[in-house]
This record gives C-alpha cells, sequence and structure tokens, in this order.
C-alpha cells in the first residue's frame, strides 16, 4: 500500500504480561507518531483458555485475559498463533519471552526473515547450553545473522501498563537502529535512554533477577529492609565483577541507568522473581508449582539465571 511505502513493519515474538505490555507501547506510538506500518503482529504461543483459543480472545476483546487482565491492547496488535506467519514481512522483530525459549523460536526463523530485518531483545536471562555464558541478543544475532539491539530497565508489566511513569534503557550498537528503536519505545511516561554500551545493559537485566532471588529468600526468612539493602548492594558489586570478567568495554555510569540499580530496587520490592522466591521459602513448593498457581504458568527468569551463573563460575 503506498501509506506503508517506506515505513517498517513491527512484529512482537512474545506475549506474556511483559509482551502484552510492550505490544501495548508500540502499538499506541505507532498510533500517535505515523512513522511505521499501523498493523502489530504479536506472536502468542496457543492456549486454550475457558474453552477458547487465547488468540481469538485477544483478538476480540483486545485484552491477554490470561496474563495482562484488565488491559486494552490497542485495536492495531494484532494476535498469530503461527510464529513463521507473524513474522516473516516483519523489519523489526521484538522478543520478549523467556529465554529458555529463545534458540528454538530462532531455529524456526532461519530462512523465514527479511534479510535487512533487526530485533530488539527485552529477554533478562543468560545462556549457558552451550557452554560458558552467553547473552540472549549473541544467541539472536548468530542464529540469524541480524543487528540485535537490547531493552533493560525498571518496568513491571501491570505498573507500565498503567502508564505509571517509569524509564528503560536502550542499549543499541547501531546508532540508526538505535534511534528507530527509540521512537518505536518512547512515550511519556514510558523515558528511553540510549547507550551503545549493549552487553552491560543485558548483564544488567539477567544478574538483577538473581539478586531479586535472594530478596525474595530474605523476605520469606524474615528479615529486614536492612539485610535486603545488603543483599542488593552486594548484589550490584557482583553484577559490575561479572559484567568486567566477561565483557570488554563496560561503562560504569551504565549501572546508574535504568537498567541497572533502579532495576535492582524495582525487581527486589515489586518483581515476580522476589514474590516467587519468598513464597518458596514460606509455602514449601516447588518453584515449578509457585509458577502455575502465582504466574499462570509463566516461567521465572531468576532461578534459572541463578544455576548457569553459578555453574558457570564454578567452571572457571
Amino acid at each position: 500500500m503506498a501509506e506503508s511505502q517506506g515505513k517498517k513493519r513491527v512484529a512482537v515474538i512474545g506475549s506474556g504480561n511483559w509482551g502484552s505490555g510492550i505490544s501495548r507501547i508500540i502499538g499506541l506510538n505507532i498510533l500517535e507518531k505515523g512513522k511505521f506500518v499501523n498493523e502489530v503482529l504479536m506472536w502468542v504461543f496457543e492456549e486454550i483458555v475457558d474453552g477458547r483459543k487465547l488468540s481469538e480472545i485477544i483478538n476480540e476483546k483486545h485484552e491477554n485475559v490470561k496474563y495482562l487482565p484488565g488491559v486494552k491492547l490497542p485495536e492495531n496488535v494484532i494476535a498469530v498463533p503461527d510464529l513463521v506467519e507473524a513474522t516473516k514481512d516483519a523489519d523489526i522483530l521484538i522478543f520478549v519471552l523467556p529465554h529458555q525459549f529463545v534458540a528454538k523460536v530462532c531455529d524456526q526463523l532461519k530462512g523465514n526473515i527479511k534479510k535487512d530485518a533487526f530485533a530488539c531483545s527485552l529477554i533478562k536471562g543468560v545462556d549457558a547450553s552451550q557452554g560458558g555464558i552467553q547473552l540472549v541478543s549473541h544467541m539472536i544475532h548468530k542464529a540469524l545473522d541480524i543487528d540485535v539491539s537490547v531493552l533493560m530497565g525498571a518496568n513491571i508489566a501491570s505498573e507500565v501498563a498503567r502508564d505509571e511513569f517509569c524509564e528503560s534503557t536502550l542499549g543499541a550498537r547501531s546508532e540508526v537502529n538505535g534511534q528507530i528503536l527509540y521512537d518505536l519505545f518512547h512515550r511519556h511516561h514510558f523515558r528511553i535512554s540510549v547507550t551503545k554500551d549493549a552487553a552491560t545493559v543485558e548483564v544488567c537485566g539477567a544478574i538483577k533477577n538473581i539478586i531479586a532471588v535472594a530478596a525474595g529468600f530474605c523476605d520469606g526468612l524474615g528479615y529486614g529492609s536492612s539485610t535486603k539493602a545488603a543483599v542488593m548492594r552486594i548484589g550490584l558489586l557482583e553484577m559490575c565483577k561479572f559484567a568486567g570478567q566477561y565483557y570488554k568495554g563496560v561503562r560504569m555510569d551504565t549501572f546508574l541507568e535504568s537498567c541497572g540499580f533502579s532495576d535492582i530496587i524495582a525487581t527486589c520490592y515489586g518483581g515476580r522473581n522476589r514474590r516467587v522466591s519468598e513464597k518458596f521459602v514460606t509455602a514449601g513448593k516447588s518453584i515449578e508449582e509457585l509458577e502455575q498457581e502465582m504466574l499462570n504458568g509463566q516461567k521465572l527468569q531468576g532461578p534459572l539465571a541463578t544455576l548457569e551463573v553459578h555453574e558457570q563460575e564454578n567452571n572457571q
């Protein structure tokens, strides 16, 4: 269509609470700014909810009733249960799904996306399945041979969906793609800062979930704010050390962006890794049971990241 000529098409890979929340922001920005193709395709892992397909419910009610209930999505966000169909014409791929599923998703995308497409990962985790620690953005880049930026910050999905003011950090190795992604994400209540220090931004997003697990244990054991503050401070130091040990060009000021200490604060007080970890101590149930009970089956990133980093450090 003539009106779409030269405009980039966006696909979101993932539709959990954060996937739905960021799709809402993207959809609203696209409608208001007119810089992108209006339609946003959001890949939905198909599930049956109350006897109906989740994708059909989303497209009819414009609401993800399972993972982000009570929040209306703009009508230009379209749920698509076929991964290839959702992404084949996209210029920009937004990855927002549990990091343990990235390899499988990329295998399905190989040869089925545009050659000049680029991506942004909102996935907070690292991969140790191939030996060593690998950033999710590097996994995607290696699998699909595309440029991958990252977006990390102190962003509780339900709060962002209520338009509460917050910030996020965009780590972009490409200045051109960074500007495009800034236009896609930035809103009056969702403030974006941009840095080229993408590796540090992503490390912060992964390690903060480990710190949140420890904070949840503190709460479950009945310790007060002083203990949790100590855990957060020590966690920040370990985050800085980890980043410097594995990646070159780490900038210390990146840890003071939203992706760094701000995200530690948010997730150690309001995040689901903290909530589930607290319940793990008090309820005597497994993490898997608590994921089903508290998160509708969504996967936590903190426990898995803890295991992977621990194994890597033990092998050094």
